[in-house]
């Protein structure tokens, strides 16, 4: 069994000659956003992965075996829709309502890509963008402020949530107190499509009444 635990992110500046030589680690998206992993190489050799919690592989990227030797990592063709458009509007539209869903979605220069589902297909394709199923390598967005992708429940998503709050007091100046009051209670219950944003800033902001 190869144990690998140390990552190279491509661009990673190895000799081109030594990552044709290495091994390959063939894997989808679900799989190589695991660090902890039993794999076998396309060599036919068994390996299991130790690596960082949150590490995601990509296409290209390397893997050091305990040993010394490396393993290029490869992404797997995947069942995807990929969406197109002629419209520019309609894409950016359809990758609007992904996101409000916390859809991992590939961004390409024309195209969006993400894990096939038939419900998301249909919802796409009333949006008026071409939604085709294909198997191709997924390689989705990052999340914005972490490594990995992210659900919209998943624990870490809590973790990119806080980050992204205090940019927000950072930008916005909370840290100072404000003058101006209020006729309306904090009180008053609001309305939101995603629970996870339900208390956005309640016990950040300090306001004076």
């Amino acid at each position: 069994m190869l144990k690998i635990d140390k990552h190279l992110t491509a661009p990673h500046g190895i000799a081109g000659v030594l990552v044709r030589r290495a091994p390959k680690l063939v894997l989808p998206f679900a799989d190589r956003s695991k660090s902890r992993l039993r794999a076998v190489l396309d060599n036919g050799a068994d390996a299991a992965l130790f690596l960082p919690r949150g590490t995601v592989l990509r296409g290209g990227d390397l893997l050091v075996a305990e040993d010394g030797s490396l393993i290029e990592v490869l992404a797997a063709a995947e069942s995807v829709l990929e969406v197109r458009a002629q419209d520019p509007h309609a894409l950016m539209r359809a990758a609007y309502h992904l996101g409000n869903r916390h859809t991992p979605v590939e961004i390409g220069r024309d195209y969006l890509r993400l894990e096939y589902d038939a419900v998301l297909a249909d919802m796409l394709r009333r949006l008026g963008v071409q939604a085709e199923r294909a198997d191709l390598p997924f390689e989705p967005e990052a999340g914005a402020y972490g490594g990995g992708h992210k659900h919209g429940h998943d624990a870490t998503f809590a973790e990119d949530y806080a980050a992204a709050q205090a940019v927000f007091h950072e930008h916005h100046g909370h840290s100072h107190s404000h003058s101006h009051s209020h006729s309306h209670s904090h009180g008053q219950a609001h309305d939101h499509e995603h629970g996870d944003a339900e208390h956005v800033g309640d016990s950040n902001c300090v306001h004076k009444h």
